[in-house]
């Protein structure tokens, strides 16, 4: 099997205000979209984000009603001291404090309009 791309799929209530947040915040752009959906990627790379409204009648039915929740949607940065202030200074609250664990890594948390939790994490280095 050769994987050529990766996204992550998440429901939630309001497609829009979701692609928004991760546009304006993190860079991702609109590749697609529909109504009730959007796929979303990052000029980086990594892992491309598509966002279901909830309801949705091309989801199988026992998935329609779902939303996302506790999905931690991460991404890994090299200077997050830097990132944690830009995102204070656009205005995103910080639902999980900037923090070093025991075992070196840094991160801290943000949520998006539907309570989508998006970590921030710098590796130790080694």
């Amino acid at each position: 099997m050769q994987i050529t791309k990766t996204a992550v799929s998440l429901t939630v209530e309001d497609v829009t205000a979701s692609a928004a947040f991760l546009g304006k915040h993190f860079g991702y752009a609109e590749e697609m979209s529909a109504d009730g959906f959007v796929s979303l990627a990052h000029p980086g790379g990594g892992v491309g984000v598509v966002f279901l409204r909830r309801g949705l009648e091309v989801l199988p039915e026992e998935q329609r009603h779902r939303i996302a929740a506790g999905v931690i949607l991460a991404f890994v940065v090299e200077d997050i001291a830097a990132e944690e202030r830009r995102l204070r200074e656009e205005g995103v609250a910080i639902t999980l404090p900037l923090r070093e664990e025991p075992w070196g890594e840094k991160l801290f948390q943000v949520a998006d309009p539907n309570g989508i939790v998006i970590e921030l994490v710098e590796w130790a280095r080694q």
